[in-house]
Order: C-alpha cells, then structure tokens, then sequence
C-alpha cells in the first residue's frame, strides 16, 4: 500500500534520457544534473543554438533538434535517437509557452498555437515513443504540469487548461501504463525564475531557481513518486484550494486578484438573485 507508485531509480548513471524542451529553464537545468551525473541525454527544442550552448560541456550530450508541434518531425527525430544512444529509459516532456492574460485577453490564435505547443504535442511524444517502451516492457514517461493546473488561477486563461489537461493526462497514463511495466511522472512546479515567468508583473511565492527545480524533480524520480511537486510549502496550499467550496475558493481569488477591465474601475460582484428568480429562470429553461 505505500510502496512507490514507480520503480526507485537512485541512479542516473547509464541512462537514456530524451529532454524534450531542453533549451533553457527547467529543460536545460535537468539536462546539465542528468549529463553531470553520467546519463546519456538527448537534448530537444526548436533552436539548435541554445541547444548546443547546453552540450558543449558535456561529450555525452546528443543534440537533435526539433519543432515539437511538427508531427512530421518526431519519427526521424526518435530513429536518429536510436541509432545513437538506443531506447529511450526516460522521456521528459519541457516544452511550454505561457502568456499572462485575463480571459477578455485571450487571442483565439495564440490560444490555439499555445495549446498545441503544451498539449498536442505531447501526444507526437507518446505516439513515438510508446510502442517502443510497451514492447520492451520497460521506460518512462514524464510531464512537466504546473501548479497552475490544480485550479483555475486569473492571468492563466491558457496556459492553466494545458497544464490542467495535463494532469489528467498523466493520471490516464499511470492507470494505462504502470500495469505494462512502464513509470510514469507528473511534475507540478511551482513558480520557477525562467523567461516565462520573467513576464509575470506580481509577487510569484516561493520563486525557484531552474537548478533547484531540476533537483527536486530527480530526487522525485529517485524515490519512485508519481506527482512530484515543489516547493512544497507553496503547493501544498494550493491543493488545499482546490478541495475548498467553490463560492470560498472565488472568493478568495477575487479578493487577491480582483476583476477589473482594462480602463474600468473595479466593480464589486453583485448580489446573488432571489431564491424566487432562480427558481422562475429554472422554470423557463
């Protein structure tokens, strides 16, 4: 009963490890521990040149890059990754983009490009890779999310839903996998100094370096765990938002984070109907 929901792996020595999103942040902090503690590790993102910079200290870097929304791309990504170092053991999934935008913001084209670079991508990922590891009976799957995907935060209008979607997704996952042999890693940071929170204008609590995120999410994989999430002394109070009664959750949100519009002063919420209305506007549905 409380076994590890994943194999313990103590060592990253030996391994095959494809960083997908390995340019900068989080990705590229993973990349240098792992490389630094013997694994071979493939590094993937769109700009080959970032990619490189990461490497260039260690022989045992493998550089492939790639548009991770191209479907087209992952097979001769994932053949030269074979050819190369073998079969994957670890599949970490980096790649996101976040905008900070209230929902009267939100721009239905960068909201859709947004999307397919958080999540759809994703699935090239495991359509790639998965045949592979179910057949070897051996591997693992890893996604970074965010706290941000435990409830529904204001300024987060797209980059919340991914994150959430991912969640669910690697939850699907573990259920699907774990009986094949394969582990499976939902990693929910908190905030991480990167370029993308650099675009954030409040107080972000708890603020990691991308190094210490990088070793929180190994020493999680080192113990076996299935959600690794960090800082703890700020996610866990998250998660204790997400149980609270929605009316004491927005209120709280609404209190911290208001709603005013662009150019509007800040208009309190109005009363709540009269018992009787509702039951008048139920009526005529």
């Amino acid at each position: 009963m409380w076994r590890p929901l994943n194999r313990p792996l103590p060592s990253l020595a030996g391994q095959v490890i494809w960083l997908i999103g390995a340019s900068s942040g989080i990705g590229a902090a993973l990349a240098e521990q792992a490389l630094a503690a013997g694994a071979r590790v493939a590094l993937s993102a769109r700009r080959e040149s970032a990619l490189q910079q990461v490497a260039a200290q260690h022989p045992a870097a493998l550089v492939l890059p790639l548009d991770v929304t191209d479907a087209a791309a992952w097979a001769p990504a994932y053949a030269q990754l074979l050819a190369q170092f073998g079969s994957p053991d670890l599949v970490l999934f980096c790649a996101a983009d976040y905008r900070p935008e209230r929902v009267w913001e939100v721009d239905a084209a960068r909201a859709e490009a947004t999307l397919q670079l958080n999540l759809a991508s994703v699935y090239h990922a495991l359509q790639t890779v998965l045949p592979d590891m179910l057949a070897r009976r051996q591997g693992g799957i890893g996604l970074i999310a965010s706290v941000a995907g435990l409830i529904g935060l204001p300024n987060a209008s797209v980059y919340g839903p991914s994150k959430a979607a991912l969640i669910n997704l690697a939850e699907i996952l573990y259920c699907d996998l774990a009986p094949h042999g394969l582990n499976v890693y939902l990693i929910n940071p908190g905030f991480v100094q990167t370029g993308l929170t650099a675009k954030n204008q409040f107080v972000m609590p708890a603020l990691q370096t991308p190094a210490q995120a990088a070793s929180a999410i190994w020493r999680g994989v080192a113990r076996g765990a299935f959600e690794i999430h960090f800082p703890q002394r700020f996610t866990w109070w998250l998660k204790l938002a997400r149980i609270l009664p929605y009316r004491l959750r927005f209120y709280i949100l609404q209190r911290f984070v208001g709603n005013t519009l662009p150019g509007m002063p800040y208009q309190p919420p109005r009363k709540a109907p009269s018992q009787s209305v509702l039951r008048h506007d139920e009526g005529a549905r």
